[in-house]
């Protein structure tokens, strides 16, 4: 039997700032997750900024799932994040400083 699969775009070409987030996701089938990050423009993007794994089970209230990427500060440079036992809503929460903005691509591929 094939294993079901998806892949999802949950941000396309969106200014991340602080605190930016991307589209909930339902994905309660899904046994596995792998979630990637694409910088499509490094606007004023400097190392340290991280992006947050968050769940939920409404998709209204959100936590911190406990695993983080990198956003990466170059342009087509990527990061990714393997996931399980993640219950029922994905999405990605940023965290950069002050004043740092950048393009982003984010991708969702899931298996049951």
């Amino acid at each position: 039997m094939l294993a079901e699969s998806y892949t999802a775009v949950i941000a396309r070409g969106e200014d991340w700032k602080d605190g930016s987030t991307t589209e909930p996701y339902e994905a309660s089938w899904a046994r596995e997750a792998i979630i990637v990050l694409r910088t499509l423009e490094s606007g004023t993007l400097t190392s340290g900024a991280k992006a947050h794994v968050q769940i939920s089970l409404d998709g209204m209230r959100w936590i911190n799932e406990g695993t983080s990427l990198d956003i990466p500060t170059e342009i087509d440079g990527m990061s990714m994040a393997r996931l399980g036992h993640f219950g029922h809503y994905l999405r990605l929460r940023a965290e950069m400083p002050a004043g740092a903005t950048g393009f982003m691509l984010a991708t969702l591929s899931l298996k049951a």
